[in-house]
């Protein structure tokens, strides 16, 4: 019996030169849009939690629901400013655990010294003015005026994205992340990289895409799974780049050193 011939896998640097550089610029968009999504994301889940910046809390706002306590009450619970009296501390914490009377306590005449404005102009203005200066100054959160205070004195209930949505969001996403994982695991082996290293690439973003995918329905339950959603997604983007990396290179490198016959 004569042996069965096979047929090896066709290498990228075997490729005509175009052919090698269309693939490169197809594996550099499709990493160019993962870049823009990524950004999309942060903007998507930005400020959900009132403070600037894309949070942990944001996510776990988005999947799971979280509350989120007024920033003043904590700063003043936790003994902040320390210098702060105690009899003015629990004026403050009872104006603002007081949310129904906010606005109209803020600077009310009848209150005299004891007015949250004046506690505060006495208090925190020093550091929390937008012209404040020296080392303690925090010029990034103004306590000056009744709107710069009110977003940082209301408690927030964050409650989580509804399950239909979920459903929508993943049925569209989970299938697109995978075939776009399994196509450059595809020809990331068809590299001159190890075959082992993008196999090992390959496998640890389908594992962190498959935690992903299962961390938006078990955060729901227990917010401990949120760290799985990032830790999942940071697996699976990381993968999805250092692969095409790894394409990308390995399409343009060839076309140094080879004669111009070889490139037809």
């Amino acid at each position: 019996m004569s042996k069965a011939t096979t047929n090896p896998m066709p290498r990228l640097c075997q490729l005509p030169l175009l052919v090698r550089w269309s693939v490169a610029v197809l594996t550099l968009v499709l990493l160019g849009g993962y870049v823009v999504s990524g950004i999309h994301m942060a903007w998507h889940y930005d400020n959900r939690d009132g403070v600037e910046g894309l949070t942990l809390d944001d996510i776990r706002g988005h999947y799971h629901g979280v509350s989120v306590p007024s920033p003043l009450i904590d700063a003043l619970e936790a003994g902040h400013p320390e210098d702060l009296p105690d009899r003015e501390r629990s004026l403050l914490l009872d104006w603002l655990n007081d949310p129904t009377n906010l606005a109209m306590s803020f600077d009310d005449f009848d209150l005299g010294d004891d007015a949250p404005a004046e506690l505060i102009a006495v208090n925190c203005l020093s550091c929390h003015a937008r012209n404040a200066t020296g080392p303690d100054a925090y010029p990034q959160v103004p306590l000056e005026y009744f709107d710069d205070i009110q977003p940082l004195a209301i408690s927030r209930e964050i409650n989580p994205t509804t399950t239909d949505i979920i459903a929508m969001s993943q049925h569209t996403h989970a299938p697109v992340m995978a075939v776009i994982l399994l196509v450059l695991g595809l020809v990331g082996v068809m590299t001159r990289a190890p075959k082992a290293l993008v196999g090992l690439i390959t496998l640890i973003g389908a594992i962190g895409l498959g935690a992903d995918m299962a961390a938006w329905w078990l955060a729901r339950q227990d917010d401990t799974w949120v760290y799985a959603i990032v830790g999942g997604g940071f697996a699976y983007s990381a993968a999805t780049g250092l692969v095409g990396l790894i394409i990308v290179l390995d399409c343009l490198i060839p076309a140094f050193g080879r004669s111009s016959g070889d490139e037809s």
